[in-house]
């Protein structure tokens, strides 16, 4: 679980918009960039390089 404070801090490093939690994969999602960032050890992982692509609809 993320602190939502620090959520509402968290931008996006390619788009600079917000970030979304999606607890069941436990990471943080820019849909402007289609990224997903991983979470590791309750720690945000904020590198384009290690980000996923993901599909938005």
């Amino acid at each position: 679980m993320i602190d939502p404070k620090l959520l509402e801090l968290l931008r996006c490093p390619v788009t600079k918009g917000s970030l979304e939690y999606d607890k069941e994969a436990n990471e943080l999602i820019s849909k402007a960039a289609k990224l997903a960032y991983p979470i590791r050890d309750g720690i945000p992982v904020m590198l384009e390089d290690e980000a996923r692509e993901i599909q938005t609809d």
